[in-house]
C-alpha cells in the first residue's frame, strides 16, 4: 500500500531530522475494449475509456504519514484513500481514515496493479471497497497480522441523520510466510470478518439486509453481472483462506470466499461462495520477489514481461434461502509489459458466463472480451 513504511530486517524508513516531506502523485488508466456478448447483453459496445484518473498528495513527518487521493471517472469526482498513519517501529503501524482494509490477498493490491488487469469477481462480490475505520498492522519476517474496526461504506457518503445508526464491523488477516527469498516464495493465510446489516434506501430493507454484487470484468462498460439482495438479515460472517508462492519466474495464487448471512423471522440463512486461482510467468526479466508490507508477490521489475492465466468462480444463488443472484465463471489470459517505472501496458482476453439455479431472474448470458490498457502512475 502507498503508506507502508515498514522495513523487515532493516531500519525504520524516516527522515532523522523529521522534516515535512510532501509528495504529489497521480494515475491515469486508458482502456480500449472489443466485446462479443450474448443477446441479453445489449449494453456492451466496443469503445475506449479513461475509467480512472487520480491526483494524490502524500505527506510524511517523522513517524506520521498521510495521504489524500481524489479520483475522477465518467464525469464524477470521488474521494479515494484519505488516511493518517502512525508507525511505531519497523514492524508495527496503525492507520485511520477511509481506505481498503486488509481482507485476503487481493485487498492489499491497488486496483491499478491487479496482475490480471481486473480484480476477480469473487473478490468484488465478497469483499468490501473503502470503509471508514482504523487498522493495526504487524509485519514481521515470517508473519503478517492485521486487525480492523470499521463503519459501513455509506458512512463516508451520508451524514448520520440520514444514514441512521451506522453499521459496524471487524476483520482480521493472518499470514504465515516461511519462504520469502527472491524466487523461493510461499505463504498461507486466512482472513475473517463480521459485519452488521447495511443501509438501504428501501425502508423495508434498511439496516436489515445486504446487497452482494459484481460487474462484468471490464471498465469500458460498467454493467452488473450478478446481484443478490438478502433481506431479514441479522449479521454477516465471512472468511477467506489464501495461498501464494513462486519458484523462480513462475508464480501462483489462489483464494476461496465464503459469506454466511444469519437471518431471522424464519428465513433460511444464506451462503454465498466463490474462488479464484491464477498462474503467472515472467517471460522476460528476473525472479519474482516478495512484498512484506502487503503480503504477496511484488510488482515485477522494470522491463519485465509477464503472462497471467486466471479462473474465477462466483455463486450468489442459494436455493434453500430462495436468493437467486446468479453464478458465473470467468477465464482470462493477460499479458503485462512493465516497460518503465511509470508505465505498464496490459492486454487481456477473457470469456465470462452467467447462469442461475432453478430460477431465471438472472438471465443466462456470456461475454468474450479483448481489452488493452495503458497505465500511467507518477
Amino acid at each position: 500500500m502507498a503508506l507502508c513504511l515498514l522495513m523487515v530486517g532493516g531500519a525504520y524508513a524516516q527522515n532523522e531530522e523529521e522534516e515535512l516531506i510532501v509528495t504529489p502523485s497521480g494515475r491515469i488508466l486508458m482502456d480500449g475494449g472489443l466485446f462479443d456478448a450474448g443477446k441479453e447483453n445489449n449494453l456492451f459496445n466496443d469503445g475506449f475509456a479513461i475509467p480512472d484518473m487520480r491526483i494524490s498528495m502524500k505527506a510524511k513527518y517523522g513517524k506520521w504519514a498521510a495521504k489524500v487521493d481524489v479520483g475522477y471517472a465518467y464525469g464524477k469526482v470521488g474521494m479515494k484513500d484519505t488516511q493518517l498513519q502512525y508507525t511505531f517501529d519497523n514492524k508495527n503501524f496503525i492507520r485511520g481514515g477511509y481506505f481498503i482494509h486488509q481482507y485476503g490477498l487481493q485487498s492489499a493490491t491497488s486496483s491499478s496493479f491487479k496482475e490480471s488487469m481486473e480484480e476477480p469477481r469473487s473478490n468484488q462480490a465478497f469483499n468490501n471497497d473503502r470503509m471508514l475505520g482504523v487498522m493495526f498492522v504487524h509485519s514481521a519476517k515470517k508473519f503478517l497480522g492485521t486487525v480492523s474496526l470499521f463503519n459501513e461504506n455509506d458512512a463516508m457518503k451520508m451524514s448520520s441523520d440520514h444514514l441512521g445508526n451506522q453499521a459496524t464491523g471487524a476483520m482480521s488477516r493472518l499470514v504465515y510466510r516461511p519462504f520469502t527469498a527472491p524466487g523461493t516464495i510461499f505463504h498461507v493465510g486466512i482472513s475473517g470478518a463480521y459485519e452488521a446489516p447495511r443501509y438501504n434506501e428501501n425502508a423495508d430493507l434498511d439496516h436489515s439486509s445486504y446487497v452482494l454484487k459484481t460487474s462484468w470484468p471490464t471498465r469500458v462498460a460498467k454493467v452488473t453481472a450478478l446481484e443478490a439482495t438478502v433481506s431479514n438479515a441479522k449479521g454477516l460472517y465471512k472468511f477467506t483462506p489464501e495461498v501464494v508462492g513462486a519458484i523462480g519466474r513462475f508464480g501462483f495464487g489462489a483464494q476461496y470466499f465464503m459469506n454466511y448471512i444469519k437471518r431471522d423471522k424464519g428465513f433460511e440463512n444464506f451462503i454465498g461462495s466463490g474462488a479464484y486461482g491464477e498462474v503467472r510467468a515472467i517471460i522476460k526479466g528476473g525472479d519474482y520477489t516478495y512484498n512484506y508490507c502487503d503480503g504477496g508477490l511484488a510488482t515485477p521489475n522494470v522491463g519485465s514481461m509477464e503472462v497471467v492465466l486466471a479462473y474465477d468462480y462466483t455463486d450468489l444463488s442459494d436455493c434453500k434461502a430462495k436468493v437467486w443472484g446468479g453464478m458465473s465463471n470467468d477465464y482470462s489470459a493477460t499479458f503485462n509489459y512493465y516497460f518503465n517505472k511509470y508505465m505498464i501496458w496490459r492486454i487481456r482476453a477473457s470469456y465470462s458466463n452467467v447462469t442461475n439455479r432453478l430460477d431465471y431472474t438472472v438471465p443466462e448470458n456470456h461475454m468474450s472480451t479483448i481489452e488493452t490498457r495503458l497505465q500511467i502512475k507518477f
